[in-house]
């Protein structure tokens, strides 16, 4: 048993206490221990309505913590960070915690530093000084399906034959970091023109010129269509280097968002429930979900929006 380095009296010297106040009384007893007549009092009654133990050290936490998190949260809280390795910022978010909570149950849990997936590269980190200087483009291929697969459900046999597979074509500004994303048939030049064309009227609604793009050397950013559009809109095109993917960082660390927390995050019937959902998340992407690139706060907020504007943020 630990004594506080302060305390005054031992176990065994509360015992001789109480003996002494047997054979000489109360207050002489005290007295002689250096303790008050109410101290003394207090580990008399102990000592008589429950012996020896009575006379240990007790634990000072409270019996009722009205305020203290709830069990489920913090259970939820860490598993979150263990599976789908979120941030503290978007664990509490999610919860509904405070983020100093939600840091100290996953310290608590061991999962505070989670461990790399892979080896680290360094890392050379750049931002735009304002919104649509440089908008980053890329795809991912997702297959159809018409029941939940093995990804959810552990079992390999539960899987949709020749069902084909859809893109996710996404794009993300490199200053504010608002994304906008649709599911189309596939990668080719005809799609990736008409995504272009979406993407550009919705950051137009936001007030955001585009002045370049970033896209990889898919054959569909490199088609005559493409580039033909750029050229006419007097945007400018940039290429990343063959083989480099994190040269479009952003985006490609956009797709991996968009997997984690609304492609692979729920149990969908099918891809098209899937696809529907694609627009309410990024609308909670934009507008609600905290971003570390953005000081923990939702992106559309790097473009001057504070608060809800029903009427902008459903164009």
């Amino acid at each position: 048993m630990n004594i506080h380095k302060n305390a005054s009296m031992t176990p065994r010297g509360r015992e001789h206490l109480v003996r002494e106040i047997d054979r000489i009384g109360l207050k002489p007893a005290a007295a002689a221990a250096g303790l008050s007549a109410h101290t003394a009092r207090k580990w008399q009654r102990r000592w008589a309505s429950q012996g020896a133990p009575g006379l240990l050290d007790r634990s000072s936490r409270p019996e009722r913590s009205p305020r203290r998190s709830d069990a489920l949260k913090l259970e939820r809280a860490v598993a979150l960070r263990r599976n789908q390795r979120l941030t503290y910022a978007c664990i509490a978010e999610r919860v509904g915690l405070s983020i100093s909570v939600v840091a100290r149950a996953c310290k608590a849990a061991a999962v505070a530093r989670l461990p790399a997936l892979q080896d680290t590269v360094p890392v050379r980190r750049y931002e735009r000084q304002s919104a649509g200087e440089l908008l980053h483009l890329d795809t991912k291929k997702l297959g159809r399906f018409d029941k939940p697969g093995h990804r959810v459900t552990g079992d390999r046999t539960q899987n949709t034959p020749r069902a084909g597979w859809q893109a996710l074509h996404v794009a993300i500004d490199d200053h504010s970091r608002v994304g906008f994303s649709q599911m189309l048939a596939d990668e080719t030049a005809k799609c990736a023109f008409a995504f272009l064309l979406a993407a550009l009227r919705y950051y137009k609604s936001l007030g955001v010129n585009v002045e370049r793009v970033m896209t990889d050397n898919g054959s569909a950013y490199k088609s005559r269509r493409f580039t033909k559009l750029l050229r006419r809109l007097g945007i400018k095109h940039i290429r990343t280097r063959p083989y480099t993917p994190r040269t479009n960082g952003k985006a490609e660390r956009f797709i991996q968002t968009l997997l984690r927390e609304w492609a692979y995050a729920f149990v969908y019937p099918s891809s098209e429930h899937r696809a529907r959902e694609l627009q309410p998340w990024m609308y909670h992407y934009n507008f609600h979900r905290p971003h570390s690139a953005t000081s923990h706060r939702p992106p559309i907020t790097r473009l001057g929006f504070e608060g809800n504007n029903v009427l902008r943020n459903y164009i």
